[in-house]
């Protein structure tokens, strides 16, 4: 009866025993099979492709200029998917291969967002843990960013999320929402007005240069308190001499004096219009080779949401 056990031992051991290395060998490749880090290749690294161009544009400007005057480097990362990894593991692996930020003074921020699994993490540098916390960073995400992600406003949830970070870093954050991202609304319908009105003085004013005029003086302060910000009385009066001038001297430039060279009209014959304009092409934003985090040390603050 013993014999018999010690037999069916030591056939469950040859069974076991080679089930037991292949389980081994599995647990081993699984590294190997990891979510790999993607090239960093400017401040904004849109993988999933969530950000329109002009967006895109924007944030590189905003957080170039940012990193220029405060030292602090933000960049954004977006991935098709997390392939099975928990974002913060993922996060903080993109963290200590980027290295965001400056050495010594570890003031990073990476901002990455998992398309497919709709989640998102802020990882915040060392440096920053102090003016930036996790309850901070939740804020951004759970106010700011969520809301936006969830009406499909992904340029307006990324725009307005590194505006809030900038803001966080400046200790100018404030929860109600009531901080910079209303900025680039608010300028976005500033330019609008001011072409069509432009278009409508230009109207006005082949009829009347002095309705022109008028037009001008009021409508340009009137558009700049509405869409911007609130004017004192300095500024309405600066505003209001530049509206008539446009008022009176627009349907001039406009008017049959002007002449048609090279495919642009611009009056008294100079060129404007086609080739070699300066806007949208050209530009330098969207991750230049030589871009790179400077040494900054993460460690595991921040915060995490989903939308």
């Amino acid at each position: 009866m013993t014999q018999g056990i010690g037999l069916s031992a030591k056939k469950a051991i040859k069974i076991l025993y080679p089930a037991c290395i292949l389980f081994f060998i599995f647990l081993l490749t699984l590294p190997v099979h990891a979510l790999d880090v993607p090239k960093l290749q400017g401040y904004v690294n849109d993988y999933a492709d969530m950000i329109s161009p002009s967006a895109k544009a924007t944030l590189e400007k905003e957080l170039k200029d940012f990193e220029q005057t405060d030292s602090t480097q933000i960049v954004i990362l977006t991935i098709p998917s997390l392939e099975g990894e928990v974002i913060e593991d993922f996060s903080i692996k993109v963290a200590e291969s980027w290295k965001i930020g400056q050495k010594g003074k570890d003031n990073g921020i990476i901002f990455t967002v998992a398309k497919q699994e709709r989640k998102m993490r802020i990882e915040v540098g060392r440096g920053l843990e102090g003016k930036l916390t996790d309850l901070t960073a939740g804020r951004v995400i759970d106010l700011v960013v969520k809301p936006r992600f969830k009406r499909g406003d992904f340029d307006g949830g990324f725009i307005a999320g590194a505006s809030s970070l900038i803001d966080a870093t400046r200790g100018e954050f404030k929860a109600e929402g009531n901080h910079r991202p209303q900025k680039h609304e608010s300028s976005s319908r500033f330019i609008t007005f001011l072409i069509f009105g432009g278009i409508f003085l230009l109207v006005i004013g082949s009829i009347s240069r002095t309705i022109g005029g008028i037009a001008g003086a009021i409508g340009l302060p009137a558009l700049v308190h509405l869409t911007l910000l609130p004017l004192g009385l300095t500024t309405v009066i600066i505003l209001a001499i530049l509206g008539l001038g446009a008022g009176l001297f627009l349907p001039l430039l406009f008017s049959s004096g002007g002449h048609y060279r090279g495919g642009g009209f611009w009056p008294g014959g100079g060129y404007y219009g086609t080739g070699g304009s300066g806007y949208g092409g050209g530009s330098d934003f969207g991750g230049g080779s030589d871009f790179s985090g400077g040494g900054g040390d993460f460690g595991g603050g921040g915060a995490s949401g989903d939308w």
